[in-house]
Formats: structure tokens, C-alpha cells, sequence
């Protein structure tokens, strides 16, 4: 069981701000300092400093911080193995993000279900940031995301590579045909919304080319990528998917990948869980399961 100055410590790392970590765990901040003071001496480090009136985490506040949701995270999973000993059902809660989710993991989660028959299987689908959250507060044991992560946070196994294209209709697909990334900055760009994963892709890539999203003409935001490829479909823009998620649109023509001279860009799917968790084993059991390798 964790300590109770650990979860001070980590309402704290929440809100960077005593006062208010008081006030969620009921607490005077007398009282939160004095956990906290425990802690360095503890530990025999200061664990916060103070820029101004700003609390900001030590190099060793980060390095506890860490241990400490990896250590709350697997006693709320042990918790819930403990309660269904001698079970045959198993539960299984994870997050993807939406492109894995919708393109990428439903067959393989059609041979995990023929595998499991009797299990209670339970997806959340939302943005990387969004599932490391719940995989940090215990909702979830583990992801498969296509966004950007701590990589001192959490361990990964790399789950896929998937090809990240421009798309649009044929027509202006063939205008653009061996021209530059740059030639595109004159249309309309059809992009997911901050924080998803598939944005967080182009907007890396275009950085690289000192570009971003607000260099094209005009950028509509769309938070669904049927909607985004129903607009690519009716001439609305380009976008930039990735192709298992636009293949029976390109296989039916009705979009097709624009073939430029300077675009050769494929990117990793994860699969990422605390890092330091006592259940590593059983998660990476789960994967080789989902991915096929079992």
C-alpha cells in the first residue's frame, strides 16, 4: 500500500500549487508541507524548488514522481486481479488512440476476443495525452498510440508501422504529381485537432521543413476522420491520413495519395505502459496476443 505522504506528494506534482493539493486531499497546507518535508528527508533530496512564486519539480521530483504512478498505477491493477482470484472471466482496460482504434487494431481485436471468449475487454479511445492520464491514474493498464510520450516514463514495444500520406481527389493529385511539400501551402488543409496523435505527425514533419500548419492557405479543423475524408472526397482540401485509414477510399478511387517528390513518411505505433510496473511480463504477454506474435 502506498504511503499517504506519497499521495500528497503526487497532488502536489498535479497542481505545482500546496495550497490547492490541500484543499482536493482535505488537508491544511501546514499539514502538505510537512508530508513533503518527510519525503526529502526520506529520500535525502529537496523534491521542489521555487522560481519566484512558481513551485516547479527537482530532476529527483521528477524521478520519484515517476516511480510513484508506477507504483499506484500497479496497486489499483493488483486490486482488481486480487478481487477476481479464482475467476475464470479476465478484464482487460486499455486506450487507443483514434486512428489505431478505428483502422489498425479491430481485426487483431477479433483473433484477441477468439483467444479470450469469456473476458470483459474494455477500450477508451481519445488522444495520447488523454490515455497516458488514465494509465497514470489506474483506469487504464495500457495504450496503443500513434502520438509522442515520455520515453522515461514509460516503457514501449512497438506495435506497427503504418505509411503517412497526403491525400485528395485524382484530379488535384495529378496537378500536384512530383511537386514539393511546399507547392501544397496553397490549399485548404483538412487536419485533426490539437492533441491527437495524427496532427502531432504532420506537424513534427512539417517543422522539419520550418513549416507549419498555419503556413496553408486555409485549415479546417475536424475532430472525426470520416468527416475529414468525406471533405477530401468533395474537393473541400487535402489532408494527410494514414493509409489504412484512406485504403478503401484509394482502392474504390474516389481518393488518391498525392505523390510528391520530397514525402517518404511512415510512423511507429506504440504500445506503452508504466515504466518500472511488477505486471511488465504480463503486458508484453498481451501484446505478442494483440499483435499476433503468439
Amino acid at each position: 500500500m502506498q504511503d499517504f505522504r506519497m499521495e500528497t506528494f503526487l497532488a502536489v506534482c498535479e497542481y505545482m500549487n500546496f495550497t490547492k493539493a490541500a484543499q482536493k486531499l482535505g488537508l491544511t497546507q501546514p499539514a502538505v508541507s510537512q508530508h513533503i518535508h518527510y519525503l526529502e528527508n526520506e529520500y535525502q533530496v529537496q523534491l521542489f524548488s521555487l522560481n519566484g512564486r512558481r513551485v516547479q519539480l527537482t530532476e529527483a521530483g521528477k524521478m520519484l514522481k515517476s516511480a510513484a504512478l508506477s507504483i499506484k498505477h500497479d496497486e489499483i491493477h493488483l486490486k482488481n486481479k486480487m478481487k477476481r482470484t479464482g475467476e475464470k472471466k479476465k478484464e482487460y482496460l486499455f486506450g487507443a488512440t483514434l486512428t489505431v482504434a478505428e483502422y489498425i487494431l479491430p481485426q487483431r481485436l477479433v483473433e484477441f476476443h477468439r483467444l479470450h471468449p469469456e473476458s470483459k475487454i474494455s477500450m477508451h479511445v481519445g488522444n495520447t495525452k488523454e490515455l497516458r492520464e488514465k494509465i497514470d491514474s489506474g483506469e487504464l493498464d495500457f495504450a496503443v498510440v500513434e502520438g509522442y510520450f515520455p520515453k522515461e516514463d514509460y516503457e514501449s514495444i512497438h506495435f506497427s508501422s503504418e505509411n503517412y500520406l497526403p491525400v485528395c481527389i485524382g484530379e488535384k493529385a495529378e496537378r500536384y504529381r512530383g511537386a514539393d511539400m511546399r507547392e501544397l501551402l496553397d490549399e485548404t488543409l483538412i487536419v485533426r485537432e490539437e492533441g491527437s496523435g495524427t496532427r502531432e505527425v504532420l506537424e513534427k514533419i512539417l517543422a522539419e521543413q520550418s513549416l507549419c500548419i498555419q503556413d496553408f492557405k486555409n485549415v479546417l479543423e475536424i475532430g472525426n476522420i470520416s468527416v475529414i475524408k468525406m471533405l477530401a472526397i468533395e474537393g473541400c482540401g487535402i489532408t494527410f491520413l494514414y493509409e489504412a485509414a484512406v485504403a478503401e477510399e484509394i482502392k474504390r478511387h474516389k481518393l488518391r495519395r498525392i505523390a510528391l517528390s520530397d514525402w517518404n513518411y511512415s510512423h511507429n505505433i506504440m504500445f506503452i505502459f508504466r515504466k518500472g510496473s511488477i505486471f511488465k511480463e504480463d503486458y508484453r504477454d498481451i501484446f505478442e496476443q494483440l499483435n499476433g506474435t503468439k
